[in-house]
Formats: C-alpha cells, structure tokens, sequence
C-alpha cells in the first residue's frame, strides 16, 4: 500500500533565500537547514518500502523527522527540534495516494530505549514486590487469624489463598501474570509488534538498534508481511545489511551527491560486510 507517494524538500536555491530574509544573527545553525541540500536531496519517491541509507550525519533521521513533522504523525519520544524547523517544513510539499490512517506514526530508536526502561524498572519493582509477597505467604499461612468484621475481609482472603496454595503459587497469583523479565532484544521486537498495526505509514528510524541479527531478520519478516498483507507503507532510516535485503524496497544511498537509488547490493556498507566475510571463508 502506498499513502504517501512522494515528498518534496527544498533547494539549496530556496534555502538561500530563506536566509537573506532573515535578521535573525545570534544562531549557530539553522538545522534542519543545509543538511539535506548539501546531497542535493529534493524529492523522495515511494514505493511501499522505502529506505534512506548513509552513514552518521548523512541526513536520513533528519529526513524522517522532517517528513513527520509536516506530516503532523504521532510520536512519542522527543527529538531534535530547532527553532528553525517549523520555517523549515513551510517550504516542504507532499503528494498522498490516499489518505493517512489514523494509525501512522513515527517509531524512533529512543522510542524502543524508553519502551525498555520502563519494562526494566516494572520488573525491578514486580522483583521487589515479590520478595514483600514471600514474607506475606509466610505470616498468613502461620498467622492465629480470626474472621470478626467485613474490614477483616481482605486479610482473610489472604489467610484462605495462603493455606490452599504453595509459596511459588501463591506469589504467582499475586503478581501480574503477563510482566516478564526479557531481554533488551526481545522487549524491542515486542514493541514493533505492538505499535505496528494495520493500515498505517510508518516511519522507522534505526530499528535495528537492540535487536541481534536473528531478531533483524524475524523483524525484516514482520515488516515484509505488514507491507504485502496488512496494508502498511514503511519509510525506514537503516544501514542494517538485513533491512537493505527486505524485498522490493527502494532504497535512497544519501551518502551519494546527490542522493541516488541503488542496489542494496551495491551500498558501500554491505560490500564491506560481504569482502569480510569472503576473506574469512575458509574459517567457517
């Protein structure tokens, strides 16, 4: 599916006239300004996977952040924000095969870092409340409880739950079932799978980050499935070898000036994973 079909990001000649209208003097920079300019990038075309590839610095979060923000998508984690980019995003144009769903977002890698901790710090505190719990087990099991008022109620229900099941049960159904300690990779794909869902455009940055190769691939076959049979569009900022392979993606090297669509086969980050492993063969 395609909703977003083309974006339009303005010349350096535009650019420049951006700022002989200015008297503003007392900025450092004018990001999101000359970042995407000096690779000459004024037009994105896509298809219903769409990669920007390029090292730190070639402008490929910056392209998603702009895109979203005149997009005016959903996001939850903060990001770079000058003061220029709302000047910035007047001069943008976009073209919408159909219109956006409700669902679109942006998903950064700080989206998935916050996503973790915040799983990490309820485990941590489900780990604390456990070790409360045994000691309840212990004292409602063994206590001298008599049953005299409705305010007794609860402690009762304690009691009862105490001499009918085991410690390990009892704590188990005093716990919420579902908070799992996981790893950082696993914690990650879950929150694709969860913020991922029918009809939407998503915009991807790094998704990659906190996921081992096994994971990039069983993410790359979400994605793929999300795109063929779930009516998702996906512009994705990666230079994961296993993102560049997903099947039929376009993708835009903004290493290049200017900016040109290649083969992922052809990218300067693959070939240098491929001519590794070539000269290293033999030891596997």
């Amino acid at each position: 599916m395609i909703y977003l079909s083309s974006f339009h990001f303005p010349s350096a000649d535009v650019e420049f006239g951006f700022f002989n209208s200015q008297k503003r003097t007392c900025y450092d920079s004018f990001y999101p300004f000359q970042v995407l300019s000096r690779r000459h990038l004024e037009l994105l075309e896509f298809e219903p996977v769409t990669i920007l590839y390029g090292g730190n610095g070639s402008g490929k979060t910056t392209a998603l952040n702009i895109i979203a923000e005149t997009l005016h998508l959903k996001r939850e984690a903060l990001y770079n924000r000058s003061n220029f980019f709302e000047d910035y995003t007047r001069y943008c144009d976009y073209d919408l095969s159909a219109s956006l769903p409700q669902a679109s977002r942006v998903i950064t890698s700080d989206d998935v870092f916050n996503y973790m901790l915040n799983l990490r710090s309820l485990n941590e505190g489900i780990d604390e409340k456990r070790e409360e719990l045994f000691q309840e087990f212990l004292d409602a099991k063994y206590s001298d409880f008599h049953f005299r008022t409705m305010e007794d109620f609860e402690e009762l229900q304690k009691v009862n739950l105490a001499r009918r099941k085991t410690q390990s049960k009892y704590v188990r159904s005093r716990l919420m079932d579902n908070v799992r300690e996981q790893s950082n990779g696993e914690s990650a794909f879950r929150y694709f799978v969860e913020k991922i869902g029918e009809d939407g455009l998503y915009l991807l940055d790094e998704p990659e980050n906190s996921l081992a190769p096994a994971r990039q691939q069983e993410l790359v076959e979400f994605l793929e499935s999300s795109a063929r049979f779930f009516g998702c569009q996906f512009v994705i900022a990666t230079h994961s070898p296993f993102l560049l392979a997903m099947r039929g993606a376009k993708i835009y090297d903004l290493d290049e000036d200017p900016a040109a669509v290649r083969k992922w086969t052809q990218l300067e980050n693959v070939r240098a994973y491929y001519d590794f492993f070539k000269r290293h063969a033999e030891e596997f």
